[in-house]
């Protein structure tokens, strides 16, 4: 590359991996992570793997764009595989490139380091580095393409093994390959999973079974939507993995997808995402059933996703209510009521979730105007007098239902605190972030990550990242656009066009 020059690094993952501050400040830390030298070590390789690609089979595809460097064995003794994206030509790119852009590498690092802090299953991130070189890209795939600053991420993983690097040898019928496979995730490097030798692959069936179900579990708890949930970008691990058009719910929409490509058929769309995760799952028992040649076993394995789904998703909704345990009689249609109130108020589900936990629901009947009060704000929406009916029967509900288990108020709001984050990386913000980033101003990547450090806190003076976009009286759901608040300026993006407003305080919808 022409000129690297360091964006940011996350000292967390630098130091898991023993790298200090001076290291990852250093020229060679960087000419290291831009492609340009190899460390002592270092064999890069990329990988081959098939998938199912919105839900049809799409044959041989591969890392197009990624490049492992190699295993490093960490000061604890654990392995991490580190891993180049956008540094290049693989033998798996096809037509493409192989590079990426500075735009999608910001969005990754800090989609991953914000993942892994909200305590969700996640691939890290350990530095983002510009090239001094430029990447044409047709950003709105509306056949105006650019010129964009290129990048690279340097991603960290136990591993990258997703469910299509069992699929493509199973395409093949290379049973050998396949045993290899499988042979390599044993307990000491994949924990969670057990050995998994060719004796017994459902081991690692129901391994990821579990893992990935609990990862779903925290997708929908934050509001995450990943997007592009193909076969080949399932983590083996239940770990997310491939940030590309994600995006965090701003109403609560569970038809909502960041994928445009997805529009039509919203598979994708953040209520899908257990029920693919499944069917993707399935596939992955497929690519396995060639060594086991067991259907019963495997079918059994298959069990444990809807079991440990159905578990974790109860206590974690009893958690974000408050509740101390979830009781499925009185509990089921309280939640489906609360789901539904705040999809047809257009509901902001992170600030939601949040200022519930501020209310007294052992207090006098005063808290219910508060609780209507709370849920307008935060909606993006006028409240018709229909939806205050239902706020209201819906709290007197919730507040019978939370005095029944007679619970401390300080600790109901710490369990509440606890899973509902009060900050999430919200499209506007990371775009905020870029779009200094590509005016050589990296200091709000670095604010943004630290931020979102600590989501579950309070950060007093931070208040600004944890707030909402609101557009005027006709709000987010007539126009599809992302709001970045400038000093100066407005700039939105909508349909593919970006228009700067200067002085400008409203917001005419396009079109």
């Amino acid at each position: 590359m022409k000129s690297p020059r360091l964006v940011a690094y996350s000292p967390e993952v630098a130091a898991e991996l023993g790298l200090s501050d001076q290291d990852c400040l250093s020229e060679d830390f960087c000419r290291v992570f831009a492609g340009n030298r190899l460390a002592a070590g270092m064999q890069p390789f990329a990988m081959c793997y098939g998938g199912h690609q919105f839900g049809h089979w799409a044959g041989q595809l591969g890392d197009g764009r990624a490049i492992n460097l190699g295993e490093a064995v960490c000061p604890d003794g654990r392995r991490r595989t580190l891993q180049l994206k956008g540094a290049g030509r693989t033998p798996y790119s096809r037509s493409a490139d192989g590079l990426a852009v500075l735009r999608s590498s910001i969005r990754e690092f800090l989609c991953s380091e914000a993942m892994h802090h909200l305590g969700v299953p996640t691939t890290r991130a350990l530095s983002v580095v510009l090239t001094g070189e430029t990447v044409v890209r047709d950003m709105f795939y509306d056949g105006n393409p650019q010129l964009e600053p290129g990048a690279i991420v340097c991603r960290v993983a136990p591993s990258f093994t997703r469910f299509g690097n069992f699929q493509i040898f199973t395409a093949r019928d290379d049973l050998d390959a396949l045993k290899k496979i499988g042979g390599l995730h044993d307990s000491q490097r994949f924990s969670g999973i057990g050995r998994a030798g060719a004796a017994d692959l459902s081991a690692l069936v129901r391994g990821s079974l579990s893992l990935t179900a609990e990862m779903v579990v925290h997708w929908q708890r934050v509001g995450f939507v990943h997007g592009v949930m193909n076969t080949d970008n399932m983590s083996i691990l239940g770990l997310t993995i491939d940030y590309g058009p994600y995006g965090w719910l701003e109403n609560y929409d569970p038809d909502w997808t960041p994928n445009t490509t997805d529009a039509q058929g919203r598979r994708y769309r953040f209520g899908n995402q257990p029920k693919i995760a499944y069917w993707n799952l399935v596939q992955l028992a497929n690519a396995i059933y060639p060594l086991v040649m067991r259907a019963e076993s495997l079918q059994q394995a298959l069990s444990v996703f809807s079991e440990t789904f159905a578990a974790e998703w109860s206590a974690t909704t009893a958690a974000k209510l408050g509740l101390s345990r979830f009781d499925p009689d009185k509990d089921e249609a309280l939640v489906g009521d609360l789901l539904q109130l705040l999809q047809a108020a257009e509901t902001d589900m992170t600030l939601f979730y949040r200022q519930l936990a501020d209310l007294d629901p052992y207090a006098p009947a005063g808290s219910a105007a508060d609780f209507v009060a709370m849920l307008e704000r935060n909606s993006y929406a006028p409240l018709a007098a229909e939806l205050r009916d239902r706020a209201l029967a819906w709290f007197g509900q919730y507040c019978s239902r939370s005095r029944s288990e007679a619970g401390d108020p300080e600790a109901r709001r710490q369990r509440m605190n606890a899973v509902n984050p009060k900050y999430v990386l919200r499209n506007y913000l990371a775009q905020l972030a870029i779009d200094q980033a590509e005016q050589g101003d990296f200091g709000l990547v670095a604010e943004l990550l630290d931020v979102l450090r600590n989501p579950y806190s309070e950060q007093p003076g931070r208040e600004r990242f944890a707030r909402s976009v609101r557009i005027g009286p006709n709000s987010g759901r007539d126009v599809r656009c992302c709001l970045a608040v400038l000093d100066r300026a407005f700039t939105v993006f909508c349909s593919g066009y970006c228009t700067e407003l200067p002085g400008w305080h409203t917001i005419v919808p396009f079109g």
